[in-house]
């Protein structure tokens, strides 16, 4: 921002000013850190005041602190911690082998990323195509046919968002077999602007709440910007044993660097949360196994198939108690960057204030 031109003051020059005297230099700094602390305050619960001071607001930490405490010693809550964590570097583990995770669901994973299979007696609804052809091939092809399933019959591919490792696959899937390709319209531009290798050709588009049924199975897809501008989640049925469960799987991981875009990604997982326990949600999913003890479960899963309980049903407010988390760690990180602008702000107003002039 460029500072507002004041005429001379004749009174005194630039470079002497009466002790205790402010300029409109240094009135103009101190508006702007009180704006910054002003606006930190105002999305922090309880603190909206614009007259509250920076140490009075709630630390980054007491955010991270708080989804601790909320997560306990439940291992999928703790991964969703980890992952939603400043730094976190996420591993590279594994592939594990394809497994039907409920009789209507398969997951198809190369480890770091994964694809799910919904599968009806119309077709296979495809959530993510991994990163390329030849891991479409590999793992999502031949994944389905060793569970049983046939990988012709895959009728739609939809993108939970516009990274290459989700849709990288896409395209393949779409010229081997006729499979229609979803993304939220936003990505689709993020697609045409970026222009990455492996991009599938625009198809269909993907609305807020959009219920794409498939052999009697509806599943409802929902825009939840943040990771990226078009990244959304779906919500669907899952069976198990002869019961029908509520899954949803969060399309987008890994906060963005923009405070603004957190910002998004904020106010989608409220919403979101929302929706979820509408729906009666208690089934969790993710397209990174590695950020929701998902691969761990699938272990468990399959080291125990004539189990009573599945790993992946949590319960309606464990898959709360999640998406509380998901918003507590965004709050977190969003002070973290508040805090940091407020400093830097804070810095440059002291260093850049003007010094008394001597006799």
């Amino acid at each position: 921002m460029n500072e507002p031109h004041t005429a001379p003051v004749r009174q005194a020059s630039p470079e002497v000013r009466p002790h205790g005297a402010l300029t409109r230099r240094r009135l103009w700094q101190l508006g702007a850190a009180a704006a910054l602390t002003a606006g930190a305050a105002s999305l922090l619960p309880g603190r909206a005041s614009a007259e509250t001071s920076a140490s009075a607001l709630p630390a980054a930490q007491d955010y991270f602190d708080r989804a601790a405490e909320l997560a306990g010693d439940n291992p999928v809550l703790k991964s969703i911690v980890s992952a939603l964590t400043a730094g976190y570097t996420p591993p590279r583990p594994a592939a594990p082998a394809p497994l039907r995770i409920f009789d209507n669901v398969a997951v198809l994973s190369v480890g770091f990323v994964s694809a799910t299979a919904i599968l009806t007696p119309g077709g296979i609804i495809l959530i993510d195509a991994l990163d390329n052809a030849d891991e479409a091939e590999q793992y999502i092809v031949s994944g389905l046919r060793s569970l049983g399933a046939d990988p012709s019959t895959i009728k739609y591919v939809v993108v939970t968002h516009g990274h290459g490792d989700h849709f990288g696959g896409a395209q393949y899937l779409a010229d081997r077999y006729g499979a229609r390709v979803m993304m939220a319209p936003a990505d689709w531009d993020l697609l045409a602007s970026t222009s990455p290798a492996n991009a599938p050709t625009r198809d269909l588009d993907i609305a807020d709440g959009q219920k794409l049924t498939l052999g009697g199975t509806t599943v409802t897809l929902h825009h939840t910007p943040g990771h990226t501008p078009g990244t959304v989640s779906p919500i669907f049925p899952a069976r198990w044993r002869g019961r029908t469960h509520t899954a949803m799987l969060w399309g987008g991981t890994n906060p963005p660097a923009a405070t603004a875009s957190k910002e998004t990604y904020l106010s989608s997982a409220l919403t979101f949360a929302s929706r979820a326990r509408r729906a009666g949600v208690d089934v969790e999913l993710s397209n990174h196994g590695f950020a929701d003890y998902g691969l761990e479960r699938m272990e468990d899963l399959r080291s125990t198939p004539n189990g009573r309980q599945n790993p992946f049903v949590v319960g309606t407010s464990t898959a709360q108690r999640f998406m509380k988390i998901v918003e507590t760690m965004l709050r977190g990180r969003i002070a973290q960057d508040q805090q940091a602008a407020t400093t830097t702000a804070t810095t440059m107003a002291a260093t850049s204030a003007p010094t008394a002039g001597c006799c």
